[in-house]
């Protein structure tokens, strides 16, 4: 069985404009997180959206740029964020598990191993999801840099990971034709690929989603990039479907007990 960890970017789980949480969206994905964990395989998920929620919630016009006004959106947009999961896979006979994490926590082997601990505890007991963020009231490295795109590898390694899909606004990695490719060996050829670009509603774009491809992959977690608006993504990537971009591993790593 695997161990699968997704990653949600901003643009996946947000309206049109950005200032509210697409409620369809969470229906959707957490039908397909629910079906994996009924064919057996755990499921991680990496969630952005947290400021989104709460822009909305504050009633403001527009997504703050300054790093104080997203870190009260994000105060008061995680909680709603996180009602939402569990609203969700609660249909489903699920729960949510929130850990907020700093890159300082991964960097700390203590609180590294406290946060792969709880994980670890969380799966036995097959009826949760946990739910990772970054901590956005008090850090601020993905505020500025990534929409989770770095975390989400980051928690692909701490919880030995199987598998690392990320959903984005894109169908995968696209060539100088803006035609889908499939699969993609040598990572750091795919940054030739880039273009200067991402969603309205993104943090993150392709490179650095690359970037979080090539800390997987060299690590041992096989990762795919792909289109989370399209019903099934999900599925479809942990089933080896010819969905989004593939990046196979460039090493092996030692199997995890279980898997």
């Amino acid at each position: 069985m695997k161990r699968i960890v997704v990653k949600l970017g901003t643009g996946i789980l947000a309206k049109p404009g950005g200032r509210s949480l697409d409620t369809d969206q969470f229906r959707r994905l957490s039908a397909e997180f629910a079906a994996l964990v009924n064919e057996g395989h755990s499921v991680i998920v990496v969630s952005s959206g947290a400021v989104t929620a709460g822009v909305g919630a504050l009633g403001l016009s527009e997504r703050p740029t300054d790093l104080h006004g997203k870190q009260a959106c994000a105060s008061v947009g995680q909680p709603l964020l996180i009602r939402e999961f569990a609203r969700n896979l609660g249909k489903h006979g699920l729960s949510p598990a929130q850990i907020l994490l700093t890159h300082d926590d991964i960097d700390s082997r203590r609180r590294r191993a406290n946060a792969r601990n709880t994980v670890e505890r969380l799966l036995e007991a097959r009826t949760v999801v946990p739910i990772f963020n970054e901590n956005d009231s008090v850090a601020v490295e993905e505020l500025n840099f990534g929409d989770n795109d770095r975390l989400s590898a980051e928690i692909a390694l701490l919880t030995e990971a199987d598998l690392l899909i990320i959903l984005t606004s894109a169908d995968g990695v696209l060539d100088a034709e803006r035609r889908r490719v499939p699969l993609i060996k040598d990572i750091d050829s795919a940054f030739a690929l880039v273009l200067p670009e991402k969603g309205a509603n993104s943090v993150g774009g392709m490179a650095a989603k690359l970037t979080a491809v090539k800390i997987a992959v060299t690590s041992g977690v096989e990762t795919v990039i792909a289109d989370g608006r399209r019903e099934g993504c999900v599925l479809d990537a942990a089933h080896s479907a010819d969905v989004g971009t593939r990046f196979p591993a460039t090493r092996k790593r030692p199997r995890r007990p279980g898997a």
